[in-house]
């Protein structure tokens, strides 16, 4: 009866929330489809919402995300610790390894 009278939208709401927690949480697309299917979005509207940040974009954001809080990338604790942080956030395990290794260059280049 909502849904049909507008007053829900799933597929309006799984956008709004995918975009919302990648900008304002820093949240990789793993935590953000598991959080919506908790809150029970069907898949098909889970997916269109996912589908807005090429893995482009999305290496660059977990980069980002290491490098504007200067987390160290030195030791294997500290990679260990940075990879931690992206995969906690719902980053893919491959990408975010790869995003320690970009963030622990971009660093080193700076210091």
């Amino acid at each position: 009866m909502l849904g049909e009278a507008g007053a829900i939208d799933d597929a309006s709401f799984a956008r709004r929330f995918a975009a919302d927690k990648r900008l304002l949480a820093g949240w990789g697309p793993d935590r953000i489809e598991v959080t919506l299917q908790g809150r029970g979005v069907a898949r098909e509207h889970i997916e269109a919402a996912l589908s807005g940040e090429n893995d482009a974009a999305l290496f660059e954001r977990a980069t980002s995300i290491l490098v504007g809080r200067d987390m160290s990338c030195e030791t294997e604790r500290d990679r260990e610790r940075a990879l931690g942080l992206l995969v906690r956030r719902g980053f893919p395990l491959e990408l975010a390894y790869d995003a320690v290794r970009a963030a622990e260059r971009r660093l080193s280049e700076a210091a």
